[in-house]
């Protein structure tokens, strides 16, 4: 069995986490990481990257680093977004599996077990999902009201239509990638904002990458900092990616 300690040595696992303003929450989050993978058999490294956070976020994350060597925090003095972080931590992860995950673990955790099984499937892009009909036994802790799960559907369609066709749960914040398909895909986004979770899997459909879908359990958290205005320009941006694959910009 080998030690999940930190080392030079490349890891199994690179877990990156991004974060702004997320004092509330981190030290929570990177608790439940820590006793998590500590009970794992594989090596393993943790990256935060903070993106020009006001508060104590980083603080708070490399004072729990001092005890913990396979934690890393990547800190950004100014705010860039969220895909912009995420691709930033993705390139710097050394594991064999790449995977990202929301600091507020709204996905917990423990679905990181289901999430590497698809890789021994032979998949090269493994993600979480919501929603039933991408994957049965996908739930909500508090379903969402009929009027936003309206709303959600006509902003997924259009998502679809545009970029990731057949899938129904683009945004979750809890996705996989072997470390050739995390370079292939990552040493290419351009979206640092809103609409990076489906330039990721746009071009993972575009490089022929095989994409699996596990079922999640997800916990909406009312601290949340998505608001209406962010969901829009989620959309405005996948209408920027559409056009980026239609001229050849990846290329």
């Amino acid at each position: 069995m080998p030690s999940n300690t930190a080392s030079k040595e490349k890891p199994y696992l690179s877990l990156v986490i991004p974060a702004y303003n997320e004092e509330k929450r981190i030290g929570r989050t990177l608790e439940r990481v820590k006793e998590y993978l500590s009970a794992r058999d594989y090596t393993y490294e943790v990256l935060v990257v903070v993106d020009g956070a006001k508060d104590k976020t980083a603080e708070l994350a490399e004072n729990l680093a001092k005890g913990w060597p396979n934690l890393k925090v990547i800190g950004n003095k100014i705010n860039h977004g969220k895909g912009y972080v995420v691709r930033q931590g993705m390139l710097a992860a050394r594991g064999e599996i790449k995977v990202f995950s929301d600091a507020d673990n709204s996905t917990d955790i423990g679905h990181l077990d289901k999430l590497l099984v698809g890789f021994k499937g032979g998949f090269d892009v493994v993600i979480g999902s919501r929603d039933y009909r991408d994957a049965v036994g996908a739930t909500q802790a508090v379903p969402q009201s009929v009027f936003k799960r309206f709303l959600g559907d006509l902003g997924n369609l259009f998502i679809q239509f545009l970029a990731v066709p057949g899938i129904w749960d683009t945004q979750n914040g809890f996705k996989g990638f072997t470390a050739a398909a995390a370079e292939k895909i990552f040493s290419k986004t351009i979206i640092n904002r809103w609409a990076f979770d489906v330039e990721a899997l746009a071009l993972a459909r575009k490089f022929n990458l095989k994409i699996g879908i596990i079922p999640v359990y997800w916990e909406n958290n009312t601290e949340s900092h998505v608001k209406l205005s962010g969901y829009l320009n989620a959309l405005w941006e996948t209408v920027k990616i559409w056009w980026y694959l239609w001229t050849g910009k990846y290329k």
